[in-house]
């Protein structure tokens, strides 16, 4: 007679048996926890909870988020619709505004106004794909010089951007970048700074968009 091993119910249970698998649910956990905050977003701002111009950017900063692990797992995620449908995900608001693609400012008319909210959608895209270039590594000024220009066009969209320190930090880094070879890299120390200073730029352009308030636009 064969005796079993006895099954103990406290024991936790594995998905993934290889680095790979675990890997491959982490990505699938985090596309979830992404679908998730974009359904609350969505419905915060229909019940008025946040501005419009607090909305815009998380908006499509958490559609960028989307965007990048949709790349990542498209090999198990034939489509969204099943993605969900698999983990009996009840998001409408999310997948609605997934298959828009863009913020509801920008679909439609708000209180900050149609040109605002696109203007307010594209710049915040503008830092996100700068900042994802300096993680990924993109050092070269034929990489850099047309992202950063593009948020420096977009900064001077905003009444009063003139006055914020970011866009005079950004100025003085495509001076720099207008200032060497297209195959010139910065240094490893130029990259650092660059991405902190980036960063900082972003988050005073959220605050000065909510008013000065004292939020964290990610």
């Amino acid at each position: 007679m064969t005796t079993q091993t006895p099954i103990s119910l406290d024991e936790e249970v594995r998905l993934y048996t290889s680095n790979a698998e675990r890997e491959k649910y982490n990505l699938l956990a985090t596309l979830f926890g992404i679908i998730v905050a974009l359904d609350y977003l969505e419905r915060a701002y229909v019940r008025d909870s946040i501005t419009a111009v607090e909305y815009s950017p998380a908006c499509t900063r958490l559609l960028s988020q989307y965007k990048t692990m949709l790349k990542l797992v498209e090999d198990d995620v034939p489509s969204i619709e099943e993605f969900m449908a698999s983990y009996r995900m009840d998001h409408p608001a999310a997948l609605h505004r997934i298959r828009v693609g863009v913020p509801a400012t920008v679909e439609h008319s708000s209180e900050a106004g149609p040109e605002t909210a696109k203007w307010v959608a594209a710049t915040t895209q503008s830092f996100i794909t700068l900042m994802d270039a300096l993680k990924l590594n993109m050092r070269a000024k034929d990489q850099l010089h047309s992202l950063l220009q593009e948020l420096v066009t977009g900064f001077a969209r905003f009444k009063g951007s003139k006055d914020w320190e970011g866009r005079s930090k950004m100025v003085s880094w495509l001076i720099t970048l207008n200032g060497m070879k297209a195959s010139e890299e910065l240094t490893e120390e130029q990259a650092r700074q660059f991405f902190f200073d980036v960063d900082h730029a972003y988050a005073e352009f959220f605050r000065s968009l909510g008013g000065g308030k004292d939020d964290d636009p990610s």
